[in-house]
């Protein structure tokens, strides 16, 4: 038996980037739970988050949350548009451009992942 003092690899990371509306009273609108199998499910934001009122707080709190991201991870589209962008903004920044996102196809009811490179490269 091997003994190591690492901790056990927790796996790929599927960042949500805002709760689902409904999630805070239980009954949310869409079921993400699908997403699970890409990896464990974090969520960076509140469903009732606004950009436009406070951009430095969502911005700072997305940048905090997503420090440890990795190329094996996913970013899950949901909520604000703008605030999207700026999820993909930096992440973008932390892996130069090269990251992974899981889009719902409506017809097979399932997550296909998309890797963006932005560099092409």
């Amino acid at each position: 038996m091997r003994i190591s003092n690492q901790p056990p690899d927790p796996g790929p990371n599927v960042f949500v980037i805002q709760d689902i509306p409904g999630t805070k009273l239980g009954t949310p609108k869409i079921n993400i739970i699908g997403a699970t199998q890409f990896g464990n499910l974090k969520v960076l934001l509140p469903e009732n988050s606004q950009i436009i009122l406070s951009p430095a707080y969502v911005t700072q709190t997305l940048k905090q949350k997503l420090k440890d991201y990795k190329s094996r991870d996913y970013l899950l589209l949901t909520g604000d548009p703008a605030i999207i962008g700026v999820a993909c903004s930096i992440v973008s920044e932390i892996t130069n451009g090269k990251y992974n996102l899981l889009k719902w196809d409506k017809q097979e009811r399932k997550y296909y992942p998309v890797e963006i490179n932005l560099h092409g490269t």
